[in-house]
């Protein structure tokens, strides 16, 4: 899976133009991350040094961020997944964030906007783990409320590429360039 790092997005102030080319490329490489250079430059029909220019441009202006392995948490026995929203005790984000980040069984954290400062994503091999894993992020100094809501299915998993094709699907082939936000 190619992942895009959302952490960044509000520290920068240049946003990648993607062409269609760009958005085929990421296509393939998020069906099949391990595609050599040659084997993408073959099914996309260009030459190997336009694919090589595009992937460390993408990579060099943080685009994609990495190529990851999708791993299906139920095969390692870990079925049982919850999003929890937390309510913090003021000034306590960045310390309850750091806490977060020792709990190995907390996959994503986002900060929201709402009654709850933090959405947290978690999983665990039943539902008595879970409840652990809910105690001890309750637990966490400066964690005042929890509210946990079970997933029973993930009918869309997690995906880039519908939104990259819907925002190139009006470009070109052509060459993608940087833009400043506020550029139009």
């Amino acid at each position: 899976m190619i992942s895009c790092d959302p952490q960044h997005w509000n520290e920068v102030d240049i946003v990648i133009s993607i062409d269609r080319l760009d958005a085929s490329l990421l296509k393939l490489l998020t069906d099949d991350p391990r595609a050599g250079v040659m084997e993408l430059a073959a099914r996309l029909g260009v030459a190997r040094n336009t694919i090589a220019s595009r992937m460390r441009r993408l990579e060099e202006t943080g685009v994609v961020t990495g190529y990851r392995p999708d791993v299906d948490l139920p095969t390692l026995g870990l079925a049982v997944q919850a999003f929890v929203g937390a309510e913090l005790e003021q000034g306590r984000i960045k310390d309850v964030i750091e806490d977060l980040r020792g709990v190995p069984e907390v996959l994503e954290v986002h900060t929201t906007t709402g009654r709850e400062d933090l959405l947290i994503r978690i999983a665990a091999p039943s539902h008595e783990e879970l409840l652990h894993v809910l105690e001890s992020i309750l637990g966490l100094d400066g964690v005042a409320h929890t509210t946990t809501t079970l997933a029973l299915t993930t009918p869309v998993k997690y995906r880039t590429q519908p939104l990259v094709d819907h925002i190139t699907r009006e470009a070109g082939h052509g060459r993608s360039a940087a833009s400043y936000r506020g550029d139009g």
